[in-house]
C-alpha cells in the first residue's frame, strides 16, 4: 500500500507542511522502525493540518427547506411491490453491504473493537454477531450470498479479522466477506503540529465515516465490486444491533423512487433529540446535525401540520455506485474535532492527557449525501430497527439496546 520514500523525500514532504519535528528521533530508530516511519510519512495526507489555521469545521449551511420522507403508511401499502423489486436486484448481485467497523469500544469500557463487544446476558451475543444474523435473514430469503465489505482501521484490523475468523464469521460465507482498512488522518496539537504516538509513529485517527468509499477505492475493493456487477451499496454503522441490512423493501423503494440514494430514518422521540435530520439545503438533499437545528427549524411544520424536520438519520444509507464514482474525487468538507490525544512529550515520554489537547479530522457521510442530486428518506419503525450502542449506560446504551432486543424476541 505504501511507497517507501527515502529519507530525503520524507524531509521534503514534512518541510512543505512545517512538520519536520516528526523525524526528531530518527537516528535512534532500528532499521525496521525507520522504514515504518518513512512509509507512514509517504502515505499520510498532511494537507488537512492547514485547516487548523482556518478552523473552518465544515462548510457554512445554505438555505434549509424540508425534504419529505416516505412514511410507514405508504411503505406498508406498497411493501409487496418494493420487496419484489429489492429481492430481484439482490438476486442479480446488484447489491452489496458495507459495514463501518473502524471504531473501538472505548466508551463502553472495552479495549477491543466495538463490534467485539458482548451484549449477551445468559450467553455470548456479540455486536458483530447481531449484524451478521440480521444480514443472514435476507440471504436466506433471497437465496444468494450478499457481498459484505467490512471497513476496519489501523487500530483494530488485526483484532477484527482474527475475531471473525475464530467465530467462523457467525455463519456467513467467508468468500463473500472482504476486509479493507479506513484511511487515517493525522492528529495534531492546537497549533497544527502533528503529534507522535511513538518515536517511529505519527498519531493518527480514522478519517470519519465519510471516508469509507475513498478508502474502499484506495484498497481496490470498489473497483472489484464494480467489476462483479455491484450497482448499489448499503452502508451501515457497527453500533445499531437491530438494523436491517440490504433490506429488500428499502432497496426496492429507492429503486422505485428513481433516487440515487436512500437513507433510513426514524421519527424523533423529541424535537431536540441528538440525531441529524434529513432536509434540503439549497435544493439538494442534506442533513442538519442536531446542534445546528435552530428553534425555528425545530418548530417548523409541513403541509400536514406535522413537524417538518422530524426524521432522524440512523447511519444506514443506500448509494448508487455510479454516483459514488462521480463524487469520489471531490474534497468533502473537513470537520475538525477536539479530542484527547496520547502523545510523546519533549523528553519522549508517553503522556495520556486528561483533557482535550488537540484536533482530529473527519469527513462525514452527511456531506456525501449533499453531493448527490436526490435521496429518499425511508421511515423505519424505531423500536424494531434502532438500537444504537454508544454508551455503557443510559440513553443509546448497552442497557437500552438489550431491552429493545428482548422486545423483538432476540435471546440474550
Amino acid at each position: 500500500m505504501t511507497n517507501n520514500l527515502d529519507y530525503q523525500k520524507a524531509v521534503e514532504k514534512l518541510g512543505q507542511y512545517g512538520q519536520e519535528h516528526v523525524l526528531k528521533y530518527y537516528e535512534e530508530l532500528s532499521k525496521e522502525q525507520k522504514e515504518q516511519l518513512l512509509a507512514q510519512i509517504s502515505d499520510i495526507d498532511l494537507s488537512v493540518l492547514a485547516s487548523v489555521k482556518e478552523k473552518n469545521g465544515g462548510a457554512v449551511k445554505g438555505k434549509i427547506t424540508p425534504l419529505a420522507a416516505m412514511q410507514l403508511s405508504e411503505i406498508r401499502a406498497k411493501e409487496t411491490e418494493f420487496r419484489k423489486l429489492g429481492l430481484d436486484a439482490i438476486r442479480r448481485g446488484k447489491v452489496g453491504a458495507v459495514l463501518l467497523a473502524g471504531g473501538m469500544g472505548t466508551r463502553l469500557g472495552s479495549e477491543d473493537p466495538k463490534g467485539m463487544y458482548n451484549i449477551g446476558v445468559t450467553k455470548d451475543v456479540y455486536i458483530f454477531q447481531r449484524l451478521i444474523e440480521n444480514l443472514l435473514e435476507v440471504v436466506k430469503e433471497a437465496g444468494v450470498w450478499i457481498p459484505l465489505y467490512v471497513m476496519t482501521s489501523d487500530k483494530n484490523h488485526q483484532a477484527t479479522t482474527s475475531f471473525l475468523r475464530e467465530h467462523d464469521y457467525f455463519g456467513y460465507q467467508s468468500e463473500s466477506i472482504t476486509f479493507f482498512m479506513q484511511e487515517m488522518a493525522p492528529a495534531c496539537d492546537y497549533q497544527g503540529k502533528v503529534y507522535l504516538e511513538e518515536k517511529w509513529k505519527l498519531s493518527t485517527s480514522p478519517n470519519g465515516n465519510g471516508g469509507w468509499y475513498s478508502s474502499m477505492y484506495k484498497w481496490g475493493i470498489a473497483q472489484k465490486a464494480i467489476a462483479d456487477g455491484v450497482e448499489w451499496l448499503n452502508v451501515f454503522s457497527v453500533d445499531n444491533v437491530l438494523q436491517r441490512i440490504a433490506d429488500p423493501c428499502f432497496v426496492g423503494a429507492v429503486l422505485a423512487s428513481g433516487c440515487v440514494a436512500g437513507s433510513k430514518v426514524v421519527r424523533k422521540c423529541a424535537p431536540d433529540e441528538k440525531v441529524g435530520v434529513m432536509c434540503l439545503e439549497d435544493g439538494k438533499p442534506s442533513i442538519v446535525e442536531y446542534y445546528e437545528l435552530t428553534e425555528d427549524l425545530m418548530n417548523a411544520k409541513d403541509a400536514n401540520g406535522d413537524p417538518a424536520y422530524y426524521f432522524g438519520v440512523i447511519l444506514n444509507y443506500l448509494f448508487r455506485v455510479a454516483d459514488l464514482e462521480k463524487i469520489r474525487e471531490k474534497n468533502l468538507p473537513l470537520h475538525i474535532v477536539e479530542k484527547k490525544i496520547p502523545y510523546l512529550d519533549e523528553e519522549g515520554k508517553k503522556i495520556k492527557p486528561e483533557a482535550p489537547n488537540g484536533y482530529k479530522f473527519e469527513q462525514l457521510v452527511l456531506d456525501m449525501i449533499h453531493e448527490l442530486d436526490s435521496c429518499l428518506p425511508f421511515e423505519v419503525e424505531r423500536n424494531k430497527e434502532f438500537a444504537p450502542i454508544k454508551n455503557a449506560t443510559g440513553v443509546d446504551s448497552v442497557e437500552s439496546a438489550r431491552a429493545l432486543c428482548r422486545e423483538n424476541g432476540i435471546e440474550l
